[in-house]
């Protein structure tokens, strides 16, 4: 049996560079943590991620060549596009804020991702397949690529506000000079002697945002970023719909998951925009999003409910 299964892996390229795309994930992981712990960042860690990163991209352009279509059209192909956009959008944070924490907490993410579509998924939803009619069209790459990117946005952005819960709990940040915190003051209250001179008053010092604080803003703005894919992807989608079947919105399961979706992600920057939410509060609301993201996304997919579902647990 296991024999099978890994002269399997060896005639599909395509397998085994999902493969070799978890073993490097598998890898770093420990290092990733080991380099938190300590506090001391690690190139290698950033090394195996752009390595991974690029055995992505090599499995998907094989897939490209040996289906004829762009490959997205089944869960696994979905899983390998997502874990790709999700180590990319990694190495985009690490070069931003170049923290070993950073490796530690994403890259358990992509791990995930990519062990599911290689270890998890039956065969059948593994191997390349025809596209259906509907699926042939010029929107499958602008409509498809562009939900899977804010997918791997929204997703990073909301792992790196659920940090903000953990990290540095005892620390608030009283007063913003913007919701995207790009300065700050901190209220320090004066002593008695003080206090006789500026009666009931405090003090304003400027100071540096903590790391809390930073991740807070680096969440907001690829959740920013995410909301904007989302938006094009729905109304790409919309589109797509209306040329494929007819009608822009059916309320097919997917399409009223990912509108949940979007509405939680609103809801996040319009308390954040309007009513200054940041920190905990605002990272409360990301949570949410990311398990509405989860029942969007996989769910509803392997449910096999909808126009929209690869079909698992339920398909005959």
């Amino acid at each position: 049996m296991t024999l099978t299964v890994f002269q399997g892996w060896i005639s599909e390229p395509v397998l085994l560079l999902g493969l070799f795309s978890f073993f490097c994930l598998l890898l770093s992981l420990p290092f990733a943590f080991w380099s938190a712990a300590t506090n001391s960042r690690s190139s290698f860690v950033s090394t195996l991620v752009a390595l991974t990163n690029l055995l992505l991209t090599a499995l998907l352009v094989f897939r490209w060549f040996e289906s004829g279509h762009f490959p997205i059209s089944n869960l696994y192909e979905s899983l390998c596009f997502l874990t790709w956009a999700c180590t990319f959008i990694q190495l985009l944070v690490e070069r931003s804020f170049p923290s070993p924490f950073i490796s530690a907490w994403l890259t358990p993410i992509s791990l995930l991702c990519i062990a599911f579509a290689s270890f998890v998924l039956p065969d059948r939803l593994q191997e390349a397949s025809p596209l259906v009619p509907a699926l042939r069209s010029s929107w499958l790459i602008m409509h498809v690529s562009v939900i899977m990117c804010s997918y791997a946005a929204l997703i990073i952005g909301s792992l790196l506000s659920i940090s903000v819960l953990i990290l540095d709990r005892d620390q608030d940040l009283t007063l913003r000079s913007s919701s995207q915190g790009t300065g700050g003051y901190r209220a320090v209250g004066l002593g008695l002697s003080e206090l006789n001179n500026f009666s009931k008053t405090l003090k304003l010092q400027s100071i540096k945002l903590n790391r809390s604080e930073e991740l807070d803003s680096l969440s907001y703005r690829i959740i920013t970023v995410g909301f904007l894919l989302l938006t094009v992807g729905l109304i790409s989608g919309a589109v797509w719909a209306n040329e494929a079947w007819g009608s822009w919105w059916s309320w097919d399961p997917k399409e009223t998951w990912a509108l949940i979706s979007w509405l939680v992600y609103a809801a996040y920057l319009h308390t954040r925009l309007s009513r200054g939410w940041t920190g905990r509060r605002s990272a409360i609301v990301s949570s949410a999003g990311l398990f509405v993201i989860i029942i969007c996304y996989i769910g509803v997919n392997l449910l096999g409910i909808g126009l929209h579902s690869y079909g698992w647990f339920f398909d005959s």
